[in-house]
């Protein structure tokens, strides 16, 4: 019985038991339009008349099939197109409420850590130009005393390379190692006034351990002017950027500590200033990706998100709940009297109908 060959330019009938490998010459190819040319992948040969394309003979030989090509709805594109990719499913997780982020913050009470802080090359020649003078210096024990019920638990020794925190009482007990001199920076050497260990690595001279012994200082030092600094941030996906406009600033005198929701920066610049500021930010934070960068106009701290998202805000404001607990907790009877006050008012035609019903006989 004879079988019709469905490959490509054959279209004759053959017998399959006389079907050899060289019975049939089709196009293997499949067929391309351009450019008003028409040809087979498979060959070169082209023409613009579509006859002449029709009967373009078979480039090679193989065995005649009988197998039916699939319906043209159901084949793949060509091999010039690109295959779709196939849909990916995209699993979008909607934003947090503002009772659930407040739930699964964590505490504010949680230990601070130093954040790293990075120097700039300028920052270093414009405090070698500055050539800081010996009266500057603070002698020993020249830190306003305080008592220690006033030193919050998380404080930190505001002496020079001392890096002590302040756990409680027993720590004002330990022994305080610290540079009871100021930084000099000249002709590209950092060294403390008072030992004069000499380097020209900036993180060495920061990690350089104290000259002198003594007692721990909390709250820093009375010839300290506190003064308030211009402030800016910005954000992108996965950092929050806080800016403190302060010229000159001090890297070996200040600090920036941080835990995952609370910011705190120690800042001395131009000498004799100090910033001071306590940040409870919106969202989370990654300490360890955290950093300081200084440079003589501004100190800039990189915070990194712990999930990317935006911030609403940078500092997380009380909620409207807490301020009126805490009014309560100031005043208890105020809310009492609140309720009262509802419910003895009434209105003036409750007045009249009162009045009626007391008068009966009019």
């Amino acid at each position: 019985m004879a079988l019709l060959c469905y490959n490509k330019s054959c279209g004759q009938r053959f017998d399959p038991e006389h079907n050899t490998e060289d019975s049939c010459l089709y196009h293997p190819g499949i067929p391309i339009f351009h450019d008003a040319l028409k040809g087979w992948s498979c060959c070169k040969k082209r023409t613009t008349d579509f006859s002449e394309f029709l009967s373009i003979k078979g480039c090679t030989k193989g065995f005649h099939s009988a197998e039916k090509p699939p319906e043209p709805g159901s084949q793949e594109e060509t091999s010039e197109k690109p295959k779709a990719k196939p849909m990916e499913e995209i699993i979008t997780q909607r934003p947090k409420s503002a009772e659930r982020m407040q739930r699964e913050r964590p505490s504010f009470d949680e230990p601070r850590q130093l954040l790293p802080i990075k120097v700039s090359r300028s920052l270093e020649q414009a405090l070698e130009k500055l050539n800081l003078s010996s009266k500057d210096e603070a002698p020993e024990g020249s830190c306003a005393g305080e008592a220690a019920a006033q030193v919050r638990a998380g404080t930190t020794c505001k002496n020079a390379a001392c890096k002590a925190i302040y756990q409680g009482p027993e720590s004002n007990r330990e022994v305080c190692t610290f540079h009871p001199g100021v930084p000099v920076f000249h002709e590209g050497m950092k060294y403390w006034s008072c030992c004069g260990v000499k380097t020209t690595d900036f993180s060495a001279f920061l990690e350089q351990p104290g000259c002198s012994s003594g007692c721990h200082c909390w709250t820093g030092k009375g010839d300290k002017k506190a003064v308030s600094c211009r402030q800016d941030w910005h954000q992108t996906s996965s950092q929050v950027v806080v800016t403190v406009y302060a010229r000159n600033p001090l890297p070996a005198l200040s600090s920036v500590k941080a835990n995952r929701t609370v910011l705190e920066v120690h800042i001395i610049f131009e000498g004799s200033k100090i910033f001071r500021a306590e940040l409870d930010l919106w969202g989370v934070i990654e300490i360890e990706k955290s950093f300081v960068n200084m440079v003589p106009t501004k100190v800039e701290i990189t915070l990194c998100k712990a999930s990317p998202g935006s911030w609403a805000r940078l500092e997380l404001p009380q909620s409207r709940l807490q301020e009126k607990q805490a009014a309560n907790a100031e005043d208890p009877g105020a809310g009492q009297w609140e309720d009262l006050d509802d419910s003895l008012s009434w209105s003036e035609e409750e007045d009249d109908e009162e009045l009626e019903m007391a008068t009966p006989g009019m």
